[in-house]
């Protein structure tokens, strides 16, 4: 196309082409000089030969001296699409922080006669170079020089927003983990310390930590931390692999916010909390800006910090500090695969019976009644053995997907996972066979290896389809940290004398009652046997008749809920989770008795039993339509 083509389109005189292209338009208005080089760039046009020698000749395209350009795929991505969507090209250089090699590469970029350059010094001293690209009239967007004129993302202002989520969450003794002689740590440490002044809270220089020293992650320990703003998510990383081998978790015990770069963003786990740090969107910003230079457009941004809209990845590894949480729930017991028959009625001697229906799924004592307590919104580790097999894959995957701390569930590569063959009747009324597998394998020395867990728990939940020695020794345990145990009896025939003073909570079920007291003719007669015993409180499980409880102060029948029965095998686990998750959340005992009915009656109005499980929403959406001041915990 020719200049007169050009001049035509544009609806200008050849003698304004010339002048813009050889940018000689000062006098020219900016509206047509942006029409004219629109033209130019999309029609590709190419001045006359005479034109091409005069060093004031558009060519279209952009240098970018990078110090170390590996570093940067991000920025130059944005770079890039910009100038392409402009219609310039670029020429990359990278100094590979030499000052030796950026000095090649400026004579480079000065006989390739660019429009304009994006430069990221290697040194202070690189800016005495400048005087090259002044004397040729390229204009120049200097990037993460210290210099005021120089563009830079605003890594300052991400350390406040850091701060401040953590400090959204409640926390107040947070430290910010940086790398030493790092730029971006020290920007993110000053929004840091800014955050903190804005919001009253005192700085200590013990908040201060940094990843290259020993025992850093010790040091957040020791110093009470709840909370870390981090600078790069590399050091995050360490923090959570260290904290791990202390027997720490995030969230639970710490919370943890990070800068994430680009090259982070494929990473799936650890789920670390991140604020992705705008690279792309820097690479547009400054390109644009550059461009807005080269063609004389008003619309250059004279704000040199570069701040992109937040944007947080998900909150999996912040919550609100441990001190503002209801002590967590600690269980102890079986891991099973649960086989459930439904039969008109339960196998019998020389009798064979048919089997109307037949499912499969996760069950278990001890998993039950960790599932049923975390989905009523409590915090809860389950100590445990699973085998080396897929269904152990299946169930802690489940688990896991219901937010149950595995932490304490060990594999044993020698075991199956243990089993459950339960027949159902239509009256809802169940008979249960146990296969222990990998059950049988929780030993007291096991439980000593996951003692950390027992630490800063409330409760405990215990059940005996474990061995008895673990039994006992867990019970210890929680005895040596403060934790109450709530005991449930499952296919035993005696119960250790140590049970009987280390058992804060008792609670069989009618037939387990009659079988560990023969001589008592009635409830009372049983529960009074127990809590002479030495159990400050006993709870039997009544089914379709409810529950007795038996304290120095209260000996009362409790009526079931109004819930039709399908299936009641985990009826008694679905209660157990929810007194303990109400007795957590400071209702009185006969409360929580009262609320654990209504759960128990929507796990056995259901078939299975982790699913039959009620959610926390569902269960007090239902109680607060019949009883609204049953909700209100006696703490308040």
């Amino acid at each position: 196309m020719t200049i007169k083509e050009i001049a035509s389109l544009a609806g200008v005189s050849i003698s304004t082409v010339s002048k813009i292209v050889n940018n000689k338009d000062e006098n020219i208005n900016p509206h047509t000089r942006e029409r004219v080089l629109k033209i130019v760039k999309e029609y590709n046009y190419t001045p006359y030969g005479t034109v091409k020698n005069i060093s004031t000749t558009k060519t279209f395209l952009l240098g970018v001296l990078l110090c170390n350009a590996p570093q940067t795929n991000r920025l130059l991505s944005g770079i890039m699409q910009t100038a392409q969507e402009k219609g310039y090209s670029i020429l990359l250089l990278d100094s590979s922080d030499s000052t030796e090699l950026e000095l090649r590469h400026i004579t480079t970029l000065c006989r390739s006669r660019v429009d304009g350059l994006i430069w990221e010094p290697v040194c202070a001293e690189s800016r005495k170079q400048e005087h090259y690209f002044q004397e040729m009239n390229i204009p120049v967007c200097y990037i993460n020089d210290r210099m005021d004129s120089s563009y830079a993302i605003d890594f300052v202002h991400m350390g406040y927003l850091l701060t401040q989520k953590l400090i959204d969450y409640k926390h107040t003794h947070i430290a910010c983990l940086m790398k030493r002689d790092s730029p971006r740590s020290q920007m993110v440490f000053q929004g840091f310390r800014q955050c903190l002044f804005d919001n009253q809270i005192p700085y200590d220089n013990k908040m201060e930590v940094y990843v290259n020293e020993p025992d850093f992650c010790r040091k957040i320990l020791s110093n009470g931390m709840s909370g870390i703003v981090s600078s790069h998510f590399a050091s995050s990383l360490m923090l959570y692999e260290q904290m791990i081998l202390l027997h720490y978790y995030i969230p639970s015990d710490l919370s943890l916010v990070s800068l994430r770069d680009d090259v982070r963003e494929a990473i799936s786990f650890p789920n670390i909390t991140s604020l992705k740090i705008p690279y792309y969107e820097f690479g547009c910003f400054v390109c644009k800006n550059l461009i807005a230079r080269c063609e004389l457009s008003p619309d250059v941004s004279e704000d040199f910090r570069f701040s992109a809209p937040p944007d947080f990845d998900d909150q999996k590894s912040i919550d609100i500090p441990s001190c503002f949480r209801s002590r967590k729930i600690v269980v102890v017991g079986s891991v099973n695969l649960d086989c459930t028959f439904r039969v008109d009625q339960p196998p019998q001697l020389g009798k064979t019976v048919s089997i109307l229906d037949v499912s499969t799924a996760p069950g278990g004592e001890g998993a039950n009644q960790a599932l049923g307590a975390a989905k009523l919104g409590r915090e809860v580790s389950l100590i445990g053995e699973i085998g080396n097999d897929t269904d152990s894959d299946l169930i802690i995957n489940i688990l896991e997907q219901n937010h149950v701390d595995t932490h304490g569930v060990h594999r044993d590569p020698s075991s199956s996972i243990g089993k459950a063959y339960i027949y159902t009747e239509k009256s809802g009324e169940s008979a249960i066979t146990v296969f222990s597998g990998a059950n049988c394998k929780l030993s007291p020395a096991s439980l000593h290896s996951r003692e950390y867990l027992f630490k800063k728990a409330g409760y405990c939940l215990l059940s005996t389809e474990i061995p008895t020695d673990t039994i006992l020794e867990a019970a210890r345990i929680s005895q040596k940290y403060g934790v109450h145990t709530i005991l449930k009896p499952v296919a035993i025939r005696e119960l250790p004398e140590e049970l009987f003073t280390n058992t804060n909570i008792f609670v069989p079920n009618r037939m387990e009652a009659q079988v560990l007291c023969p001589e008592g003719r009635t409830v009372e007669e049983q529960a009074d046997y127990f809590f002479r015993r030495g159990i400050p409180a006993v709870i039997i499980t009544l089914g379709q008749d409810g529950c007795y409880l038996r304290t120095a102060d209260c000996k009362k029948y409790f009526p079931a809920s109004n819930f039709v029965a399908v299936d009641s095998t985990g009826g008694a686990d679905s209660f157990i989770a929810a007194l303990a998750s109400c007795l957590t959340e400071g209702y009185s005992l006969e409360k929580s008795i009262r609320i654990a009915t209504y759960a128990a009656g929507f796990c056995v109005s259901r078939q299975g039993v982790m699913a039959a499980m009620a959610d926390r929403s569902t269960l007090y959406s239902h109680i607060y339509r019949i009883e609204p001041s049953l909700l209100i915990p006696d703490s308040e």
